[in-house]
């Protein structure tokens, strides 16, 4: 999404990760996606890096800026403390040292820090988008797929939080399905955005 609201222009190579391309491993030896391979020496494979340089490249409605330290607070608890407790929410089966409902009450401890942050904006910090909002989301999204009616339920505000971002034109732009990569094809390039 940052990259499409940057309007920044990529080769996209659509990979599926259960058939990964061995020049995935050439570019980046943790084999995962996203990667963003800006030349031949520098190459961004982790999402918020990718994220934050593209935002240095353009942002034109201060994402980045708005209370920083915030919003990396904010990214922070979600990448070390709520993503933990998500994966053992979504694969509870696998640990089975504590059931399905334990698990999703620790990931509403930070759910619950969310939707009050959105009780006067409709975005976390302020009425307009920033980098937080996008950086959050899919875990957001995640969650939520888990148990909907649970989620909308239970955090009313964060619910239309995350349904005014999936209907986004931003959101829609990046949603497109492409072809699977393959290095015979005409390379694609794009900028995601359509105004």
């Amino acid at each position: 999404m940052a990259l499409s609201y940057s309007k920044i222009q990529v080769e996209l190579k659509e990979i599926l990760l259960s058939n990964r391309p061995p020049e995935l491993y050439t570019v980046s030896s943790k084999g995962t996606v996203p990667v963003l391979c800006i030349n031949k020496t520098t190459v961004i494979d982790e999402s918020l890096d990718i994220m934050k340089w593209a935002l240095m490249q353009n942002d034109p409605h201060s994402w980045i800026s708005y209370n920083k330290r915030m919003q990396f607070n904010i990214i922070e608890e979600n990448d070390h403390e709520f993503k933990f407790w998500l994966d053992k929410y979504k694969y509870f089966e696998r640990f089975p040292e504590n059931n399905r409902d334990y698990y999703q009450d620790k990931c509403g401890e930070y759910l619950f820090k969310l939707n009050q942050l959105l009780e006067c904006n409709k975005y976390l910090l302020t009425n307009k988008l920033l980098l937080v909002d996008v950086a959050i989301f899919p875990f957001i999204r995640q969650c939520a797929n888990i148990d909907q009616y649970w989620f909308k339920n239970t955090y009313v505000r964060l619910a239309n939080w995350l349904n005014n971002i999936i209907e986004s034109k931003l959101f829609i732009s990046v949603m497109e399905k492409y072809l699977e990569y393959n290095p015979g094809n005409k390379p694609l390039i794009t900028n995601f955005y359509k105004s």
